[in-house]
């Protein structure tokens, strides 16, 4: 099974150095860039699932590839946040009308965004979107080249130390941040399939909450690691790795999503989302 992995999904990455992981299912792990590039991998057969933050499976569904979901972690609400500088005048999510904001457009971080504003009667038309991907984006904030940053682990706990960065809005206060595992219906994985996968998943998860500095060990030791084993050690303690198998909360969950971006003109029709794995 070709299971795909980006540095962004902490699980997965976990799951490629990990031990014994998936060996049931004589796993070929496939790297790759970033969670957005889920949806495309899957589409040509380069990987069988993948794992992601909520929006990238609903931008596959809008596309009509026929999302499965195989599973979901538990809600993560220390993982992404708003941040902007201490001395700006912007100190409440009103005041992000008519500013440039920095983030991965069409990752949990425009869910995030949209549903922050929503709370102040604003839209995402309401500020400028800046793509960070390629962007130092946490110095573009320092220089003022945006106004704004929507950004995640394990950058945000670097940011959080830092006294020129102030927390406006985090996570848990606004959406439920779950990474969610999913496939296209084309590859026709059986429910049973499927729910050995979770159960892997949540094996694995629980194996690294037991052994945290194994874990945070095995992610420093790895080229271009964003941390020491320290702040990886930080990371991880952070955040719940408990996954279950995908169920009608998730699949709620990601409907409310999808309408939340189509209500904000992300979208250019309404998405039904996670149907092919309802009926399978």
């Amino acid at each position: 099974m070709k299971i795909g992995v980006h540095s962004n999904n902490l699980h997965l990455r976990l799951a490629r150095l990990w031990p014994g992981a998936f060996v049931d299912f004589a796993p070929e792990f496939v790297f790759y860039g970033e969670g957005r590039d889920t949806g495309a991998l899957l589409d040509k057969g380069a990987i069988h699932f993948g794992g992601t933050g909520s929006t990238p499976p609903i931008e596959a569904d809008a596309q009509g590839l026929g999302v499965v979901y195989i599973a979901g972690s538990a809600p993560r609400p220390a993982n992404g946040a708003i941040l902007v500088r201490k001395n700006s005048p912007i100190r409440s999510v009103a005041d992000l009308a008519g500013q440039r904001v920095a983030l991965i457009d069409g990752s949990f971080h425009t869910y995030l965004l949209a549903r922050s504003l929503e709370t102040e009667g604003l839209g995402l038309g309401d500020v400028t979107r800046i793509e960070s991907a390629t962007r130092d984006a946490q110095q573009d904030l320092l220089d003022g080249e945006v106004d704004a940053w929507v950004t995640m682990s394990p950058r945000l706990e670097k940011a959080l130390d830092r006294d020129d960065l102030h927390l406006l809005v985090r996570c848990g206060s606004t959406i439920p941040n779950r990474s969610l595992f999913w496939t296209l219906e084309r590859y026709a994985l059986s429910p049973d399939t499927r729910l050995a996968i979770a159960h892997e998943l949540d094996r694995i998860g629980r194996a690294v909450m037991a052994d945290i500095d194994k874990a945070a060990a095995l992610l420093a030791a790895q080229p271009g690691s964003e941390g020491d084993a320290g702040s990886w050690a930080r990371v991880l303690r952070s955040r719940d790795f408990t996954v279950v198998p995908a169920d009608q909360e998730i699949l709620a969950e990601q409907q409310d999503e999808a309408d939340t971006l189509f209500r904000h003109g992300h979208f250019s029709a309404p998405v039904a989302t996670g149907q092919a794995g309802i009926a399978a």
